[in-house]
């Protein structure tokens, strides 16, 4: 049986979306996956910067024209101050082999002002092709790209809405293979799943990092 909740649940309060980051309590309901990566790019005194990210989608703009929706960029963290003063970052995708992800992780409790967070994470920086930002090395797909445009999320809200257009594609030739390594299944994308919520009873279901396979093709009929 469906239910509507045109409004929040008593059993999701106020206070555990606070505790969550201050997420709204859809995004606990709904707990839809989202893409994980770490964007890239240096800080005013030249240190590398390395940012967690999901709350993304990536979309075409034209048949040359590929473009990444940063859903929450937070106003005053060091991923958008880099991004406004060079105007471009690269976007590096994790697998969860080789502790790839694990050290991603990491970024989180190295991200000081003056800290180096790509190589304090344990990863590898290598230089961009097209871009002045650094490349995560141990990364599956680093995506190089321009600063688009901005915007609030709503009035007031302390996150933004970016744009960023894709200038450059780095992948490792065992993930375009599909039947090599390929870019799915438990090896491939990393999704978030973020702190599903029983509406009713408030419960919180396990939350971390998940992975799609193809499951199998369904023929285009439209007739």
């Amino acid at each position: 049986m469906k239910k509507d909740f045109l409004s929040r649940p008593d059993a999701i309060s106020e206070q555990r979306c606070i505790n969550y980051g201050g997420f709204s309590w859809h995004e606990f309901m709904t707990a839809i996956p989202e893409p994980f990566f770490v964007v890239t790019g240096w800080k005013a005194n030249g240190k590398q910067n390395a940012c967690v990210q999901s709350w993304a989608n990536f979309v075409s703009g034209g048949i040359d024209d590929f473009v990444c929706i940063l859903g929450n960029v937070y106003k005053n963290g060091h991923m958008y101050r880099s991004l406004r003063k060079t105007g471009v970052c690269v976007l590096n995708f994790p697998s969860i082999d080789a502790d790839v992800y694990a050290r991603c992780i990491k970024t989180i409790g190295n991200n000081a002002y003056e800290t180096d967070e790509i190589t304090a994470a344990g990863l590898t920086a290598e230089k961009a092709s097209k871009v002045n930002a650094p490349r995560i090395k141990e990364c599956f797909l680093n995506i190089e790209c321009e600063f688009l445009w901005k915007r609030a999320l709503c009035a007031g809200s302390k996150t933004l809405t970016v744009a960023l257009k894709a200038l450059n594609i780095c992948m490792d030739s065992d993930r375009y293979d599909q039947s090599k390594l390929g870019r799915y299944g438990k090896g491939g994308y990393l999704f978030h799943i973020h702190c599903p919520v029983n509406p009713e009873t408030g419960e919180d279901a396990p939350y971390g990092i998940g992975t799609i396979a193809l499951d199998h093709s369904i023929p285009w009929k439209t007739k």
